[in-house]
Formats: C-alpha cells, structure tokens, sequence
C-alpha cells in the first residue's frame, strides 16, 4: 500500500493513531500521549490503532485492512513503533527500537547497552551503565530520545563534549576542531567583522588570548581548543568603513561551545 500524505506528529511520521491502552484516547504516538496526560502510556501494551486515512480501528499492524495504507516504512511489532526508515533496529537485550544502521552497533553484555562498533573490546565496561539517569540533566539515559556518548572512565553522558563541572573537554577533540577550521574557512564573516579580534579564555588550557571573533566559534591560539569561552565585547580593528554604531564593549560572558555533529557513540533510542 501507499503512504498517506506524511502525517504523524514532531515526533514520528505515520498514518495512524495509537489507542492508549492505559485510558483508550487515540494519539498519534506515546510522546504526544504523555505530553498530555498526567500518566505515561506503556508501548508494549498497545493492541488497537485507528487508520488516519478511513478512521478504522483495527489491531496494531503495519498496513490498513480496511484501504491499504502503510502506517509506517518502518514498523516494530513489540513496542508498536511506526516511523519513516531510518534504519532502525530492535534489540532484544535493550528491549527497545534503536536508530541503527544495526551493523554500526553491537550489544555489550556487560553495559547492558548498544555501542558503536569502534567501542568493540575498545571500553571500560560499566554495568548497567543506561540504566541510570544523566549526571548533568538527569534523564533516564537508557530510553532518552537524545544520543549518549561514552566517556573514558566508562560512564555516559547525554550528548555534550565537555565535564559539567570543570567544562574540560571530556574526551579528544582535535578531529572537530579540525572539522571547525574547516568550516570556519569556508564562511568568511561579513566585511564590518573582519579584522574584529575579541578576548577569549579557553575552558582546556586556562590562556587568556586575543583572537578573530567569528560566530562558529573562537579558537585559542595556545592548544588550539574551540572550546572557548568569550571574555568582554568585539575589539574593532580600525578599519576604513563605517564603524557599527553600538559599542560591544561590555557584552557579558557568552559561551561559545560547538554543535558536536558526529555519530553518536550509542545509537539513539526511538
């Protein structure tokens, strides 16, 4: 059968509605349910959907009895997950459906956990190591639809690149900061902001230097970390065009921490 028009919510896209097995309202899926609701809905439990197309109530299965429709390119039939294809995969010792690709990733035993390939007999094993909340924002690690990195003493992290308390970075760095060079190379900043130099203090070393401000990020010139923290306003290099009219000077502290876009070290929960 066909995909409806992509329909769903901002979590997942398929065509139909999941009937709560808790209190028998229809969703589009058990995020949207729990939004709402002052009780969570168990995904495991799920027997009913109702088409979005034709409204048919029917059992929990990939494609509409009734007109044929494909609920999802994706379909897991243990925790009732429609979704478009994104590789994902379920996995039994996890007990839940994952963002594969599922070669990518194997299950460590002992963590109790999915972990990249590159982390095979290559990690300090923690036991149970999800099945315990994010030091830093304290959410569940295990389910969380936010990826996980794994740290060098084996503890995980939600996606962050640097320890909450010290702001060091929390592991080698040097591959994203090439992959910034890069991209700050290949967005030179508008004319008014070239040559504009802005005092930085870096979170790794602890040097206080003076650098080119641009908005990707502000390397420091002693170890060469982006992970940098804005000390005061722009600098303006005196410079033949009109000068901004606001005076930067006294800007408070901004962080300027990267977006970290690799492949996360756990694959993402769905």
């Amino acid at each position: 059968g066909n995909m409806a028009s992509p329909a769903g919510c901002e979590h997942y896209v398929r065509s139909c509605l999941l009937k709560a097995p808790c209190c028998g309202k229809l969703y589009v899926c058990r995020l949207c349910h729990d939004a709402e609701e002052n009780h969570q809905m168990d995904r495991f439990r799920v027997r009913e959907v109702q088409c979005s197309e034709c409204q048919t109530v029917q059992q929990a299965q990939q494609t509409c009895q009734q007109c044929n429709v494909q609920f999802g390119e994706y379909y897991c039939d243990i925790c009732h997950l429609f979704d478009k294809d994104k590789k994902q995969y379920h996995c039994q010792p996890c007990g839940i459906c994952r963002i594969g690709p599922r070669e990518k990733y194997f299950h460590c035993e002992k963590c109790n956990l999915c972990l990249a390939q590159d982390l095979l007999g290559n990690h300090k094993c923690v036991e149970n190591v999800s099945r315990q909340n994010c030091p830093v924002c304290m959410e569940d690690i295990h389910t969380s639809r936010i990826g996980a990195h794994v740290l060098p003493c084996g503890h995980l992290l939600h996606n962050a690149y640097r320890c909450p308390l010290c702001m060091h970075s929390a592991w080698s760095m040097e591959d994203h900061w090439d992959q910034i060079d890069k991209e700050i190379a290949q967005s030179p900043m508008p004319t008014e902001y070239q040559g504009a130099t802005v005092k930085i203090i870096c979170n790794d070393c602890q040097a206080h230097c003076t650098v080119p401000f641009h908005v990707l990020g502000m390397k420091c010139s002693s170890c060469g970390s982006y992970n940098t923290a804005q000390d005061g306003g722009l600098i303006q290099q005196p410079m033949p065009q009109q000068q901004p009219e606001q005076d930067t000077e006294n800007e408070p502290e901004t962080d300027t921490e990267p977006q970290q876009q690799d492949q996360p070290q756990s694959p993402t929960p769905q």
